[in-house]
C-alpha cells in the first residue's frame, strides 16, 4: 500500500502546511485540560505528551493513519507467530520471551512458550550456583568477575541493563563488557583480573560473528596460558544455538544456553543473551523485569490507539520525521545509571527503521528513521543543551526521570538532596525548551538592549516526559518494552520491515576481503576503488 495516497496522509501533509501555527504557548493558553488529557500512564510509567506540538486534529489523524496501515492488527500477528519478518521468513517473537508460563505462542503449530521458560530455569539453576559460591573455576575458587564478550545486541542490552540496576547487583559478582574489536578493548577489562575468579560468556547466535570471535579467542588464550586448556570448560560458557562450534571451541555444551532466531538482537536482552545480567542481579530481580516487560506488551496489544503509550509515542515521532522533516531525537535520562539508555535505543530504533525501501522493495518517497542520541542529565546541559535552546535545529527530546533516587545514601552524608535539585533540572529544561523567553521578557529586566536578542530563546521545542517512582527491575522492562512498541509502530506506518538489517552486512563482506590483504607478506593485488587501495597500501607502509 502506498501510504501517501491515504486521506490520513493528506490531512496530515495539510497540517504540516501550517504547523507554524502548533504553537505551544498557545495551544496550552486555549487548551486548559491539555496536560490531564495529554498525561497517560502504562504500568509505573507516567508519559506527559503535552509539551508535543501536537492538537487533537493532528493526533486524530495520526491515529486514523495508524488505523489504515494495521497498526494493531500487525502487532497481533507479531504476538500470535506471523512470519512479519518476510525479507528473512522470520517470526518476530521477543515478546514471547517474557510471556508467563502457561500463555501459548505457536510457531508452525509448536508452542514456544514451554521451551522459553526451560532456558530461564538453566539460566536460574547455573546463575543461582555462581552467585552461592557453589561454581568455581580450576583452582577451586568462587567466580568473581564475569566478562560478556558479544557486540550489537548481545552487548548494548545487557551492558545497559547492567548499569541501570547497579543497585540490584551481587555484593560479590561484578561484570565487565567487550564488544569492540579493538585490542584495546579485551585488555583494558582483563589488565587486572585474576583468572582464577573471571568467567566469560561468549554471546554469538551463529558462533561465527567476526569480532565476538577474535574477542573470545584471544580471552581463551589469556585464560590458557595462565591456567592451562583444561580450565577452559570452567571458566566459558555460551550463548548460542551452534552447538558444534561451541564444543570445538572448548565449551562444555552443558554450560550453552539456547536462544532462537525469531529473536533479533537488538530485541534479546531477555532471553539467554540476558545471562550476564542474571549472574549480576539474580533469577528474581531478572524476573520481575520480564514482568514490566509484559506489562507494556499487554497494554500495547489490548488498549485503543488514543490511550495506547508506545503507539502515541510513535506516531508522535512519525509526525515529527515524516511531516515535520525533524531529523533526530534526544533521549536525555536524568539518571546516571541509565547513562547507556541512549546507545541502546540507538540501535533498537536506527537498526530497525534506517530503511529507505518498504517491504513491498519498492523506494519510500518519504522520511523514515530518526537519528537518536543523547546523554545521561545534567551533563548534557553543559554541552549540547544550547544547541537545543537557541539552536537552527530543532530536536525533540525525550525525558526520563524517576522520583526517587538510583543510588543508597550508607557511604554519604546530605546527598538526600541531589534528587530534588537533578528532577528540578529535568523539569525546567523541558519547560525552557517548551515556553523559551520571549525578547518582550528579556528586555523587561535586560539594560543592555544590544543583549536582548542574544539572551531570548524562542521556545516551542517538543519534548516528552516520562516519569517513575524508582528505577527498578520491573520499570525498567517497561521502558524498554514501550521504545520497542513506539519503534514497531513507527515501523508499521511507514511500511517498513523493521526486523531484519542487511544494511550491516556489506561492510562485513568488504572486511573479510581487506583483513588478508592487510596481513599479506607480500605486495597484495587490489581491486577496490582507488581511495581504499591507497589507504590498505598506507597501513601496510606505516605497520613496517
Amino acid at each position: 500500500m502506498d501510504i501517501t495516497m491515504t486521506d490520513a496522509w493528506r490531512a496530515l501533509c495539510t497540517h504540516a502546511e501550517h504547523s507554524a501555527d502548533l504553537e505551544l504557548r498557545s495551544l496550552f493558553a486555549d487548551d486548559p485540560e491539555r496536560v490531564g488529557r495529554m498525561t497517560l500512564s502504562v504500568g509505573d510509567l507516567v508519559v506527559d505528551l503535552s509539551k508535543n506540538r501536537v492538537n487533537p486534529a493532528v493526533l486524530a489523524d495520526l491515529i486514523a493513519l495508524a488505523e489504515t496501515t494495521g497498526v494493531a492488527d500487525r502487532a497481533t500477528a507479531m504476538m500470535r507467530g506471523d512470519r512479519i519478518n518476510s525479507t528473512e521468513d522470520r517470526a518476530v517473537l521477543h515478546t514471547a520471551l517474557r510471556a508467563p508460563m502457561g500463555q501459548m505462542v505457536t510457531l508452525d503449530g509448536e508452542d514456544v512458550v514451554p521451551g522459553v521458560h526451560r532456558v530461564l530455569a538453566k539460566m536460574e539453576a547455573f546463575t543461582d550456583r555462581v552467585r552461592d559460591g557453589d561454581w568455581v573455576g580450576a583452582t577451586g575458587i568462587p567466580i568473581e568477575t564475569v566478562v560478556n564478550i558479544g557486540i550489537g545486541g548481545s552487548d548494548l542490552g545487557p551492558v545497559m541493563a547492567y548499569e541501570a540496576l547497579a543497585a540490584f547487583r551481587h555484593p560479590r559478582i561484578r561484570c565487565k563488557f567487550v564488544s569492540n574489536v579493538d585490542g584495546s578493548d579485551l585488555a583494558a577489562a582483563v589488565s587486572e583480573l585474576d583468572p582464577a575468579t573471571t568467567m566469560f560468556v561468549v554471546s554469538s547466535k551463529t558462533f561465527t560473528t567476526q569480532e565476538t570471535l577474535a574477542n573470545a579467542q584471544s580471552a581463551r588464550r589469556w585464560l590458557v596460558d595462565r591456567l592451562g586448556d583444561d580450565a577452559v570448560a570452567k571458566h566459558f560458557v555460551a550463548v548460542s544455538t551452534n552447538a558444534d562450534a561451541v564444543a570445538g571451541f572448548g565449551i562444555d555444551t552443558a554450560n550453552m544456553f539456547d536462544f532462537w532466531d525469531w529473536v533479533g538482537g537488538r530485541y534479546s536482552m531477555d532471553s539467554a543473551i540476558g545471562l550476564s545480567l542474571m549472574l549480576a542481579i539474580g533469577a528474581e530481580a531478572f524476573s520481575e523485569m520480564l514482568d514490566g516487560f509484559r506489562i507494556v506488551d499487554d497494554h500495547f496489544v489490548t488498549t485503543p490507539l488514543s490511550e495506547n503509550v508506545p503507539a502515541l509515542l510513535g506516531l508522535i515521532e512519525v509526525w515529527y520525521r515524516t511531516f515535520c522533516d525533524l531529523p533526530t531525537r534526544a533521549v536525555l535520562p536524568y539518571s546516571r545509571y541509565l547513562h547507556r539508555f541512549p546507545a541502546y535505543l540507538q540501535q533498537l530504533d536506527m537498526e530497525s527503521n534506517g530503511k529507505r525501501v518498504r517491504l513491498d522493495g519498492e523506494p519510500v518517497t518519504y522520511e523514515t528513521g530518526p537519528i537518536i542520541w543523547g546523554e545521561a542529565g545534567t551533563n548534557g546541559q553543559h554541552s549540547f543543551h544550547q544547541l537545543l535552546h537557541q539552536g537552527t535545529t530543532v530536536v525533540p527530546t525525550d525525558f526520563i526521570v524517576m522520583s526517587a533516587p538510583d543510588h543508597t545514601n550508607d557511604q554519604l552524608t546530605g546527598v538526600e538532596a541531589h534528587h530534588d535539585l537533578l528532577v528540578a533540572n529535568c523539569l525546567a529544561q523541558s519547560e525552557a525548551l517548551a515556553f523559551g523567553k520571549t525578547a518582550a521578557e528579556v528586555a523587561a529586566t535586560e539594560t543592555n538592549p544590544a543583549l536582548v536578542s542574544h539572551r531570548t530563546f524562542p521556545g516551542n521545542r517538543p519534548s516528552t516526559t516520562i516519569m517513575a517512582p524508582s528505577l527498578t527491575p520491573s520499570v525498567l522492562g517497561q521502558l524498554v518494552a514501550l521504545y520497542e512498541h513506539q519503534v514497531f509502530t513507527q515501523g508499521v506506518v511507514w511500511g517498513l520491515n523493521s526486523f531484519d538489517q542487511w544494511g550491516v552486512e556489506l561492510g562485513k563482506v568488504l572486511a573479510a576481503a581487506i583483513i588478508p590483504e592487510l596481513a599479506a607478506d607480500h605486495e597484495p593485488a587490489l581491486n577496490h576503488d582507488a581511495s581504499t587501495n591507497a589507504l590498505i597500501r598506507r597501513y601496510r607502509a606505516m605497520r613496517k
